[in-house]
């Protein structure tokens, strides 16, 4: 069900995807454009932060966080909806009724529930929260990539760098509009894995190679690559400098790809059947298995993005048959995962929409965008748990005090990396931008 809904837009966004990696969608980047980073220096980085990743878990459309994170059972019908809240771990904290298992698991992650911003519109909303800037005038959101401002994971790409023979940003089954890097250039763009973990015959074939590639067939490959370099040298003669970095490039990614650690990283088929059902058969559950074990392998900042949560019809069917049993089978058990690795200390998760839904339930049985009231869950990498940060008024409709917005989540996510919020970057232009600009390290959090 959750491929098969369109957007609000009329676009369908299905997540089966094409199997190979994204180097030729114009924001993503192929494995030999990806080792030219590892020439970038690291400076303004906190050492004792520097081996925090990131896992955020988009839910593209907006998830209905009073329905979900965010219940008020006491407001009006038309308003509190048809779900009830249950008890969590954590006294006092309750969640809806259709997701037991985070129930269980509320220990080890904090809501942020005084969060809010002033766009209800998809594109620029999700701008927003994946970069910490809404976008400039002329903004077009079916872009790819659409970005103004550069993507948290390629802000991170810059900063941090890869940690060994990995990419250090990864999208994961797919990239999102705006999950680019902007002006930081291309050499910051996420590596893409434009295919679904949860199909059958999941590979991505141009950073590992099928299992049933033999060396025979890797050496010819390689021969055939010799060949096409003789011509492009020969093409490329008035920019020898250039074409001979970018051959040394690609020929380190040739060996890489048959590095052990790149292979363990991307063979999903590696895990046990019964840590794949746990996880959820779907791709959500092996995004969320996917993304565990890219930060085991190094990887600095994976983005899922996960669609389709734009429920203006029938949302309490849609959240309660298909979309809500996913997400409570996928994320607690990446939480729990991560603890019984001790890996949670140094991952830092976190789960967002672009926005809410309206505190008013439509016509249609559904709810409509709503920019004003939203609730973020966080996970790990330095977030005290069990706790609940801010609270909306009685019809979940803003924050009832103290609002905080994207430039404040974008601001604490990258301090929890280490990484100096107030250091800019400039633009083409030469325009200085601030990492978070405006945004304030939420400490309450931490």
């Amino acid at each position: 069900m959750t491929g098969q809904r369109s957007f609000c837009d009329r676009v369908n966004r299905r997540n089966a995807l094409r199997i190979g990696l994204g180097a030729s969608l114009g924001g993503a980047i192929g494995l030999p454009q990806l080792l030219a980073a590892e020439a970038a220096a690291k400076h303004g980085i906190d050492a004792s932060r520097d081996d925090v990743s990131l896992i955020i878990l988009f839910l593209q459309g907006g998830l209905s966080t009073i329905d979900t994170l965010d219940l008020k059972p006491n407001a009006p019908a038309e308003f509190r909806g048809d779900f009830k809240p249950i008890d969590t771990v954590v006294p006092g904290l309750q969640v809806c009724e259709h997701m037991p298992e985070i129930a269980k698991v509320a220990d080890r992650f904090s809501l942020l529930r005084n969060f809010t911003h002033n766009n209800s519109g998809h594109g620029p909303a999700d701008h927003a929260m994946l970069t910490g800037y809404f976008p400039r005038a002329g903004f077009n959101g079916g872009l790819k990539p659409n970005n103004h401002s550069p993507s948290h994971g390629s802000i991170i790409a810059k900063k941090l760098g890869p940690r060994g023979s990995v990419p250090p940003y990864v999208c994961l089954p797919k990239m999102h509009n705006s999950g680019g890097p902007a002006y930081l250039g291309s050499r910051y763009a996420p590596f893409t894995v434009d295919a679904d973990p949860n199909a059958p015959d999941f590979s991505v074939p141009d950073l590992v190679p099928p299992l049933t590639v033999n060396s025979t067939r890797l050496d010819s490959r390689r021969q055939l690559m010799k060949t096409v370099d003789r011509f492009q040298k020969g093409a490329e003669a008035s920019v020898n400098s250039k074409a001979q970095a970018l051959t040394t490039f690609q020929k380190k990614a040739f060996d890489l790809i048959t590095s052990p650690a790149t292979k363990i990283a991307f063979d999903i088929e590696a895990e046990s059947d019964a840590v794949r059902d746990e996880y959820g058969r779907h791709s959500l559950g092996q995004s969320c298995l996917m993304a565990r074990r890219l930060v085991e392998a190094g990887v600095r900042c994976v983005t899922i993005d996960h669609t389709n949560w734009d429920t203006h019809y029938n949302n309490f069917t849609v959240l309660k048959d298909d979309l809500l049993p996913h997400l409570d089978s996928g994320l607690p058990t990446l939480l729990r995962d991560l603890d019984q690795r001790g890996m949670l200390d140094k991952t830092l998760v976190c789960v967002m929409g672009e926005f809410g839904r309206t505190p008013r339930v439509n016509k249609y049985a559904g709810r409509d965008h709503w920019g004003p009231s939203n609730c973020i869950l966080l996970a790990g990498g330095g977030i005290k748990h069990g706790r609940v940060i801010g609270a909306t008024n009685s019809k979940g409709e803003r924050p009832a005090k103290d609002p905080v917005g994207p430039a404040d989540l974008s601001a604490t996510m990258h301090h929890l990396l280490g990484i100096d919020t107030t250091e800019e970057f400039y633009t083409r232009e030469g325009r200085p931008m601030p990492i978070a600009k405006d945004g304030r390290v939420l400490t309450e959090l931490l």
